[in-house]
């Protein structure tokens, strides 16, 4: 019997099939887990809860605004129904209520008017609402979502020229 110098000897099939075998494992235990999400805002404009309970998911995913009087959302995932608010600062927190919009359960984009324009440098959140029901929104009876751990869903943003021209309000 010749040596097979031409073909794939058996060691490499068996190297192979090893390296593919250790290759699925790492994908599962990165890729495949279900951990929990802590709430985050972070630079991508995305602002989340995950529940640990059920993985109901809500999010506000948006970036810093042009100052006008009107706020892009590039989306909002919500478990239920509920309203998105955008808040002027006050001191670092969430103050005076300047426009608000309801949202469906779902991941839907969307805009809100606001009562007041936004000012070049300011800041401002875009926070997360339960809905009550009944229509309209009311800061006494519709109240901040909060995740799991007690914090409320929201997005900080700015308003500023940089954002670009596209993004008038």
């Amino acid at each position: 019997m010749e040596p097979n110098t031409t073909g794939v000897k058996t060691w490499q099939w068996v190297v192979t099939v090893i390296v593919i075998i250790v290759l699925i494992i790492i994908g599962v235990l990165v890729f495949g887990g279900k951990g929990s999400q802590a709430p985050t805002t972070n630079q991508t404009g995305l602002a989340s809860s995950t529940d640990e309970t059920t993985g109901a998911v809500n999010r506000i995913s948006m970036t810093d605004q042009y100052p006008g009087n009107v706020v892009y959302l590039n989306s909002v995932q919500l478990e239920k129904p509920g309203w998105v608010v955008v808040q002027a600062d006050n001191n670092g927190t969430p103050g005076a209520v300047i426009g608000s919009a309801h949202f469906d359960a779902g991941i839907n984009p969307g805009k809100i008017t606001l009562t007041k324009a936004m000012v070049d440098g300011s800041t401002y959140y875009a926070v997360i609402y339960t809905d009550d029901g009944k229509g309209t929104f009311n800061a006494t009876t519709d109240q901040p979502l909060t995740d799991s751990i007690g914090n409320v869903v929201m997005h900080v943003f700015h308003a500023t020229t940089a954002a670009g021209a596209g993004l008038k309000g």
